[in-house]
């Protein structure tokens, strides 16, 4: 017995689990402008002033015990949001990353204004690239390139550092991560 299966013709994809995405002759885009801008708006930052940079260079996050407490249930919140838009933006993985290792596991019972300043900078930074994403142009050379790079006992509490990879298929990223090292390093080159 034979079954015939009819086949629809389904549009071009332009949204895809919060993914914006733009087709076109050269390539593809993806970005998630409609949902940071949602973000911005959910937490109050869509009225403040844009940030030219995610983090200030002396930025350096640690426990604060004299500091004021805030809302853990905002700042989670807010972490959570953040790191589903690292899913288009490699550009803010590192800072995001940052906040997540060293605010979020090490003071998640307390985390205090400091910190809480530092993930409303990153916000203030969003408002001013919303548009921003990855692209794929089309008939690029597709060798895989890597680089990684560490960096050395980066966390003032407890000393371990932080790597980062990125993958290329020739000019477009198709993979990044950054993460906190599980034990102390003893130089840069073991980190």
């Amino acid at each position: 017995m034979e079954q015939e299966f009819e086949m629809s013709m389904m549009e071009e994809l332009t949204f895809f689990l919060g993914l914006q995405i733009k087709q076109a002759k050269h390539g593809i885009f993806i970005h998630q402008a409609k949902y940071c801008a949602e973000l911005l708006k959910k937490f109050s930052i869509d009225n403040n002033k844009e940030s030219s940079t995610l983090m200030a260079i002396n930025c350096y996050l640690d426990v604060n015990e004299g500091g004021k407490c805030v809302d853990q249930t905002k700042y989670r919140g807010i972490i959570g949001s953040l790191l589903y838009l690292t899913a288009s933006r490699p550009d803010i993985m590192h800072s995001v990353c940052v906040c997540v290792c060293v605010c979020l596991c090490t003071f998640q019972s307390c985390p205090k204004e400091s910190h809480l300043t530092a993930i409303k900078r990153l916000l203030k930074y969003l408002k001013g690239t919303k548009c921003l994403g990855l692209r794929y142009p089309r008939g690029a050379n597709i060798s895989l390139v890597g680089y990684n790079d560490s960096y050395f006992g980066g966390c003032k509490v407890d000393r371990k550092s932080t790597s980062g990879t990125c993958h290329l298929l020739g000019c477009s990223l198709v993979s990044w991560h950054s993460r906190k090292q599980a034990c102390v390093t003893l130089s840069t080159i073991e980190a």
